[in-house]
């Protein structure tokens, strides 16, 4: 790993010493590249004014076409695309890779992005590059941070924001201000949020209030038109969060993540040559005293997630067409363990993450070419050599309870303390542009492989009783996904339609599953087949000039082709419309969602005991009906009003979540009726 880091750091400085920095005119590097263009049937950018006021960062992405989300509390929703979640998906944060600290995901990665800092959010849906990492079959999520640029003379710009929500009295306060000048510049981002529990639709309080604050310091110095570099530091931290069912709260959780980044536009030939480095260390701590009754037995378990990791990559201009290619590495390190505390001080009960870490290093090369003025073509291949190793397997947790390797030995027939995956990945895509109609087709065909993580191979956790046991498998195969994808998007004079369809096949898909004994049903993985297919699709009309109507659904059916069955957790047929108005400084809009009843569901798993699978029960569907006004009071200032769930309905969502305790599932209520006021200014 650190002959890599170096070999990046010099290969990029190396390029740097050619051109000695030189003070002759560049191209600009472009936040997006032109390489990174996709059909927005795939991929959706928003800016974070457009996210949801009031709402932790999961559940604004769960108002995106295609993205569901399971739900523990009013924090750390964790996001689900195409049928796939957890690292099923891949996330970034302004180019680092978060690895939450929680065995149960109290923290998914979207948990340490609050969006007041961050510029712009990407959802990827399916593979559409090789270039974010290996894996992420369902998708990638980019959250980004944009450069300031200064002109002569002009020394501060920024933003400043607040919101409030009456349901669970959510507050909300952001700030963005950066000093500089054409040269260089630094940036303040800061951020806070205050939430108490919020009420149902029944009007029943739900356990789900959460304090939330960050920070970041950004230092970026241009030396030349086309070269910067960039230092930054980031602080997220969530306290006192509540987890209705769960078993356990957490008082607190928090990352601190240093990146390095240098950006040259053009050197030797290369163009758009780009050196990230950074470090992410998260640390939480969940427990069931601190912020609830006494419970019979307290319960403590604290954890770390530490990630290092770095990418370069650069653009070639050749005769066959633009050749982007990089290099990428992470090494991701875990440790939990859950402690018993009592009057004699802490025993140890389960070592959950026995010392586990992931090492990825990776390649990959895209080439995109267009042989006529109406086709596109984009064909890429991607290698990722991937070490799992666990380390503190055989020690004994005081009393009853087993070590990690015992654990182990009760629920698979070998065991393996290290794994290496030579995981290969490609993409085929072709893109026609009509020249006589407003339309582009595309079809694509790929390969992205992912090595299990750290919980499904590695964890080890002893429940009050053997069918309460939580168990990874350290002899699991990485999943295999082979992904057909097809669509288009056309447009008429006042219409514009976007349409996605999607198979995907997938080898030793990891399972989580019961182990189908009658006296011990404990929680386990194994490698199944499966089948995932769906789509989206997206209307736009513009009836009137000041008027338009949007509508958007999206579906995922999800198939256990190896034991002829549905597999659990996997959103229902959802959808959306929006009507909105536009007179003057003044938008309104209204808008229905909601999602049909879910009646393919596992609530039996292999054991065929109803109770036993990742399902609660079948889903009612449900919908709701939000309504909002923006007022631009000028051009750089608005005022927003709204109101969510205005009916008040009674609803939860299909996806739920897992106690900390035991591999029980339980369902969270979505909130009621919530009125909220947003006031954002930028200078």
């Amino acid at each position: 790993m650190k002959t890599l880091r170096n070999r990046l750091c010099a290969v990029f400085f190396a390029c740097t010493a050619q051109s000695a920095w030189s003070e002759q005119p560049q191209p600009s590097i472009e936040t997006v590249a032109v390489y990174e263009r996709a059909l927005p049937t795939t991929t959706t950018r928003i800016d974070r004014s457009a996210l949801a006021p009031g709402r932790e960062t999961g559940d604004s992405l769960r108002d995106l076409l295609g993205v569901s989300g399971s739900r523990m509390g009013g924090h750390g929703i964790d996001p689900t695309i195409r049928g796939l979640s957890q690292t099923q998906l891949n996330v970034l944060l302004d180019g680092a890779y978060v690895h939450g600290g929680c065995p149960n995901r109290m923290d998914p990665p979207t948990a340490y992005a609050n969006a007041t800092g961050y510029d712009e959010v990407t959802v990827i849906r399916g593979i559409q590059t090789l270039a974010y990492g290996g894996g992420g079959p369902g998708g990638t999520v980019v959250f980004n941070r944009s450069k300031p640029r200064f002109e002569a003379g002009g020394w501060l710009q920024g933003e400043l924001s607040a919101s409030w929500l009456s349901n669970g009295n959510t507050g909300n306060i952001g700030a963005d201000l950066a000093f500089g000048e054409p040269q260089g510049y630094v940036r303040f981002l800061a951020s806070g949020t205050n939430s108490g529990n919020y009420n149902d639709g029944n009007g029943v309080e739900v356990r789900s209030a959460h304090e939330e604050r960050g920070g970041s310091v950004i230092l970026g110095w241009t030396p030349s038109h086309g070269r910067q570099v960039e230092l930054s530091w980031n602080h997220q931290e969530t306290l006192d969060a509540l987890f209705p069912g769960a078993g356990m709260d957490s008082p607190k959780a928090n990352n601190d993540t240093v990146k390095l980044s240098a950006e040259i536009a053009e050197v030797g030939g290369l163009s758009n040559v780009k050196l990230e480095l950074y470090r992410s260390a998260v640390n939480h701590i969940m427990d069931n005293f601190s912020l609830r009754d006494l419970p019979a037995a307290d319960l403590e378990a604290p954890s770390t997630s530490d990630t290092t990791g770095g990418r370069l990559v650069a653009e070639l201009d050749t005769e066959l067409g633009l050749l982007k290619m990089g290099v990428d590495s992470q090494y991701n390190k875990r440790s939990a363990s859950r402690w018993m505390v009592g009057a004699m001080g802490k025993r140890l009960n389960s070592i959950m993450w026995p010392q586990v870490s992931i090492d990825q290093t990776g390649a990959f090369a895209e080439l995109r070419r267009q042989p006529t003025s109406t086709v596109t073509l984009l064909g890429g291949v991607r290698y990722d050599y991937v070490r799992s190793k666990a380390r503190k397997t055989s020690e004994d947790p005081a009393g009853l309870p087993q070590s990690p390797e015992a654990l182990y030995g009760q629920y698979y027939d070998e065991i393996s303390r290290s794994r290496q995956d030579h995981n290969i990945g490609g993409l085929l895509r072709i893109e026609y542009s009509p020249a006589d109609y407003n339309t582009r087709i595309f079809a694509s065909v790929a390969r992205s492989v992912r090595t299990p993580d750290a919980s499904e191979r590695y964890l080890a956790s002893n429940g009050k009783v053997p069918s309460a046991n939580w168990v990874g498998n350290p002899t699991l195969k990485p999943e295999t996904h082979h992904q057909l994808d097809a669509g288009l998007l056309t447009g008429f004079e006042h219409t514009t339609l976007a349409l996605s369809l999607y198979v995907n096949q997938i080898h030793d898909y990891v399972l989580r599953d019961r182990f189908a004994d009658p006296a011990n049903y404990a929680s386990i993985y194994r490698n199944i087949d499966a089948r995932l297919m769906g789509g989206e699709g997206q209307l736009t009309w513009q009836l009137l000039d000041t008027t338009s109507l949007e509508l958007g659904i999206s579906y995922v059916h999800g198939e256990n082709t190896t034991d002829n069955r549905a597999i659990a957790q996997m959103p229902p047929l959802e959808g959306f419309a929006v009507l909105t108005w536009k007179p003057n400084t003044w938008q309104f809009s209204v808008e229905a969602r909601g999602a049909a009843r879910q009646n393919r569901v596992d609530t039996t798993s292999s054991t065929g005991i109803p109770g036993q699978g990742l399902d609660v029960t079948k889903t009612p569907g449900w919908g709701i009906i939000n309504l909002r006004a923006r007022w631009s009071l000028s051009a750089l200032t608005h005022l927003e009003l709204g109101v969510d769930n205005l009916l008040d309905r009674r609803y939860t969502q299909h996806l739920n979540r897992g106690n900390a305790f035991s591999p029980d599932q339980i369902q969270v209520n979505e909130p009621g009726r919530g009125a909220w006021v947003s006031l954002h200014t930028s200078f």
